[in-house]
């Protein structure tokens, strides 16, 4: 399993992604996550991997080499194409691909063909934008009222995004909220695990802000987790208790 987010604000994009595999307990290892595909001043496209590790990066390796358009016959990469939108198409097409070439060979062996991406960046004055691209190649956008979007094991650290992340949210606030609910994953999924790869754009800068790797001795995101777990024992000492409560307990 694993956790990547993205959050997409007024100001700029966030990606965070964790960096464990996991195949057994006596076969956990490291893999990036997190890619990054840039031409400073031109654009700046991210993605984010979790699902089947093999056919990840088959997907990975097929946008590195490029694809065909089918409507072109230009082969096509990330570096290259004209837009977001049509970067998602890209990835959604990469994703049949390597379906069609090995889904069938894993679906027959019991396995499940799971990939989910998530893609986001800027190419040139077109609107930043964030996608979740699907295993069946479909996409879907964050928008204004839903300006973050996950996969793998979002369940944990949803709920303090679904609280704090608005579309006017400062980009350093995404950015700590981001690694709050990455910590909060942490804490609660063995399947989730350092390090953690970060990436921040601010918008219209078309070039990474941040590319950051966060290893486990990390001071400030050890504080983090220690400040973060110090306010929630904090916050729920300081609500009173059940009225209902207070007599027969």
């Amino acid at each position: 399993m694993t956790y990547c987010v993205g959050i997409l604000v007024r100001d700029g994009l966030v990606m965070i992604a964790d960096t464990r595999t996991n195949a057994g307990v006596d076969n956990i290892a490291i893999f990036r996550k997190l890619h990054l595909f840039e031409k400073p001043g031109e654009r700046i496209v991210t993605l984010a991997t979790a699902g089947n590790l093999s056919a990840s990066q088959s997907v990975l390796s097929l946008l590195t080499e490029g694809l065909e358009n089918p409507e072109t016959g230009m082969v096509e990469t990330l570096l290259t194409v004209p837009s977001l939108f049509k970067a998602a198409q890209l990835v959604g097409r990469a994703i049949r691909q390597v379906y069609e070439m090995d889904g069938v060979e894993i679906e027959k062996r019991q396995m499940t063909f799971d990939v989910t991406m998530l893609l986001g960046g800027q190419i040139g004055s077109t609107p930043m934008r964030l996608y979740q691209v699907y295993s069946a190649g479909n996409a879907i956008e964050a928008t204004i009222d839903t300006p973050f979007l996950q996969i793998g094991e979002p369940k944990y650290g949803k709920p303090i995004l679904d609280r704090a992340i608005s579309h006017g949210t400062s980009l350093v606030e995404a950015l700590k909220l981001g690694l709050i609910s990455m910590d909060s994953t942490l804490k609660s999924n063995l399947g989730v695990g350092l390090p953690i790869d970060i990436v921040v754009a601010k918008h219209n800068a078309l070039k990474a802000g941040i590319t950051y790797r966060i290893q486990e001795d990390e001071p400030y995101f050890r504080d983090l987790r220690e400040r973060w777990s110090a306010a929630l024992r904090a916050a729920h000492q300081a609500i009173p208790h059940p009225p209902y409560a207070e007599d027969a307990l």
